[in-house]
């Protein structure tokens, strides 16, 4: 059977950590990846479930209708509107 090549653009410490699970458990990238597109060819989908990274409870529509009502509160009130603080971590 013919071989090709496939190049893909991915973090550098995605590839690296792949790699070191690849080694840790006796194979190279290009087994991986090749089991990977065996799985969707024979399954005829991902070989895990996608999850949005939308899914945060944070972003939902009826929490972010609460902030803003709060929000509008605090305002007529006369309260401080702070800035968010943004976790590092």
């Amino acid at each position: 059977m013919a071989q090709t090549t496939l190049s893909v653009r991915m973090d550098e410490d995605v590839k690296k950590g792949l790699e070191a699970f690849c080694a840790d458990v006796g194979m190279n990238t290009s087994v991986a990846i090749n089991m990977f597109a065996k799985a969707v060819l024979r399954e005829r989908r991902l070989p895990f479930d996608v999850v949005s990274y939308n899914l945060d409870p944070f972003y939902s529509q009826a929490n972010q209708a609460r902030l803003v009502k709060a929000k509008e509160r605090m305002e007529r009130s006369g309260g401080t509107v702070h800035e968010p603080i943004e976790d590092e971590a």
